[in-house]
């Protein structure tokens, strides 16, 4: 039985002019350009009996990105939008009962623009979430020491950002090696005096070690939709099912929430092959200590959670499609053995 549900796309048209005349309202001839996406998942699911697939879905967040429509189809028994209590991470869930092959297709919409100032909370959202520790980010021990040593003299919460993200530019390493983002496992990094790793390893780091200095702050679950203005290494359009994306925030008091992203320093560094001191990274460096190029959507914070409906074990993020079967929960890190395809593409509307 084929099940349907949408927003049409001329409520996105309709939402993407509303923001452009707000903003231009607001800031006139310097209004920063909203930009609007289409991601499109498309699922296969090989085997028989009862499976669950659960779909990240892009975020609401005040000044920088506004989710628009979202419309599946595809062979389930139910399907729907769902958000985590805790969180507020939105995703798409489908449920099959029988047998043979299952598919589903999901497109999302977003709009975005550069983020280049501090952004303010959502409406009932409580900072203080992000200094607790999850599993995968204890703040005690081995974190603890070296936040203090980093940090030793600081009181100021942007001067302790600083520090910290100056720390980890330095000291950490991009490690091609590291199946998808990686899992964000601070405690085993500074351990073992290992800092490589990819986006959620070294964001989570940067992360980890704020938390653990009393700053609040998160890592930022999304997706790169667009080629950059910056490094080509920076930007995917087209088929982006490898592009997923882990930055990072920290909030401030009386300011909001601060953009960051040491990580793709490093991806800049390895990827284009240049010296950390060369002019270019020294530029981004520089930028991504509090501004974001937004050919990127972002889908969530959540870490440590379970899925909606309950999927019965924590994830430790939802960045990827997961999925439940007679094999378990199942994370698709590798798009062609998962069997699903990502697909990103700017509209003009």
């Amino acid at each position: 039985m084929q099940r349907r549900n949408f927003l049409r796309l001329g409520a996105a048209a309709a939402a993407a002019a509303v923001l452009r005349r707000a903003s231009a309202a607001t800031n006139g001839a310097d209004a920063v350009p909203w930009r609007s996406f289409e991601v499109r998942y498309e699922v296969e699911l090989a085997g028989d009996g009862p499976a669950t697939l659960w779909i990240p879905l892009p975020q609401d967040a005040p000044g920088w990105q506004t989710a628009l429509a979202t419309r599946y189809e595809g062979n389930f028994s139910q399907a729907g939008i769902h958000r985590d209590a805790k969180y507020g991470a939105r995703m798409f869930a489908a449920r099959w009962e029988g047998e043979g092959a299952r598919h589903a297709i999901v497109t999302t919409h977003a709009m975005t623009c550069d983020r280049a100032a501090p952004a303010a909370p959502a409406a009932g959202e409580n900072p203080d979430l992000y200094l607790l520790p999850t599993p995968h980010m204890p703040l005690d021990g081995v974190v603890r020491e070296r936040s203090r040593e980093i940090t030793r003299g600081l009181h100021d919460p942007m001067q302790c950002a600083q520090a910290v993200y100056e720390w980890v530019v330095d000291n950490t390493f991009r490690e091609p090696k590291v199946l998808g983002c990686g899992t964000g496992d601070i405690k085993a990094m500074l351990e073992n005096g290992t800092l490589g790793g990819k986006c959620a390893d070294i964001n989570a780091l940067f992360v980890g070690l704020l938390r653990a200095a009393g700053v609040p702050a998160r890592e930022v679950y999304g997706l790169r939709v667009a080629d950059s203005r910056q490094f080509k290494s920076l930007g995917k359009s087209g088929d982006v099912s490898r592009a997923q994306h882990c930055r990072a925030e920290f909030f401030v008091a009386g300011r909001g929430w601060v953009a960051a992203d040491p990580a793709d320093v490093r991806k800049a560094v390895l990827e284009e092959n240049l010296p950390v001191d060369d002019a270019r990274v020294a530029a981004l460096r520089k930028k991504l200590f509090g501004q974001w190029e937004m050919n990127w959507v972002a889908f969530n914070s959540a870490r440590d959670f379970t899925l909606v409906p309950d999927a019965g074990e924590r994830v430790n993020y939802l960045m990827y499609p997961n999925v439940r079967d007679a094999r378990g929960l199942r994370e698709g890190l590798v798009p062609d053995k998962f069997s699903y395809r990502i697909s990103a593409r700017e509209l003009n509307v």
